[in-house]
């Protein structure tokens, strides 16, 4: 994994126009271009805040504790995390069968290919964080949150989530090529985890539910779980996970990280035949 990783580093340079390439092949005939990245999220915000905090206003605020004052930040805020897992899963996953010419041409790692994916989702990602900041700067203004140390939790969030997807993308990717059903399955998977990750509802609706122990545990095995309370706990300190959830989180994403990398090593001979 070593030598792997210092052959990408390498090919740095190779990833970059990957994710310029992408990026502009994804917009050119877009009249709003990168604009569509921040148009989705936040009419999903829009459409989730209408439901949960105008029509079940009550229900919703009194889970929210801190944060029922700004709920609209919370909201914008997880989905705008969301909006890189769900983008980067579904484009990783289809990252080598869509590009086999590339693929079988270019003198490359092959990880850069669902790498490149996940890099040019969290550049949609980061290009909404100015619209994401000055949301929260109006809520701070007018005392409805009051962040400080807890800004640190960004950059933790952010390179936790980028482990974790990386795993993935280089497991899905691999395994797309040789079962094509992988693809359509995720599809499903992902609707499942936007409602089974604290994204639009508080981890707290969750731990105070009438569920059975074992599957609030099963529940919080999951390193979205803890990736997205280090989203929400950027404006919100109580929000920050438990160091067994934080512990959690991290192991997990660094072993998926390593099964996706040790898969898509020994898959790749049977990737290659198979393009």
């Amino acid at each position: 994994m070593t030598s792997g990783v210092a052959a990408l580093w390498s090919h740095r340079n190779s990833l970059r126009i990957l994710v310029r390439r992408d990026l502009a092949v994804k917009y050119q005939q877009s009249v709003l271009g990168y604009f569509w990245s921040l148009i989705e999220p936040l009419g999903m915000g829009a459409i989730y805040w209408f439901v949960f905090g105008v029509l079940y206003s009550r229900d919703t605020g009194r889970h929210l504790g801190e944060a029922a004052g700004s709920y609209p930040l919370f909201l914008i805020t997880g989905i705008f995390a969301w909006m890189w897992t769900s983008s980067a899963l579904s484009e990783a996953t289809n990252a080598l069968t869509g590009q086999s010419r590339l693929i079988t041409t270019m003198n490359v790692p092959r990880q850069v290919f669902p790498i490149g994916r996940v890099t040019g989702r969290f550049a949609e990602y980061a290009a909404g964080l100015p619209i994401l900041i000055a949301i929260a700067v109006i809520y701070a203004v007018h005392g409805r949150i009051h962040p400080g140390w807890s800004l640190l939790a960004l950059p933790l969030a952010v390179a936790v989530q980028g482990v974790l997807l990386i795993g993935l993308a280089l497991l899905l990717s691999a395994w797309n090529v040789l079962m094509r059903d992988v693809e359509r399955f995720m599809r499903l998977i992902i609707r499942v985890l936007f409602y089974a990750t604290p994204i639009i509802y508080p981890l707290s609706l969750v731990r105070e539910s009438g569920l059975p122990g074992w599957l609030k545990v099963a529940y919080e095995v999951n390193p979205l779980v803890g990736i997205f309370q280090l989203h929400h706990a950027i404006w919100y300190p109580d929000e920050f996970p438990d160091a067994r959830l934080l512990a959690t989180t991290v192991v997990g994403s660094l072993l998926v990280l390593a099964a996706g990398w040790w898969s898509f090593r020994r898959l790749e001979p049977a990737v290659l035949k198979e393009l």
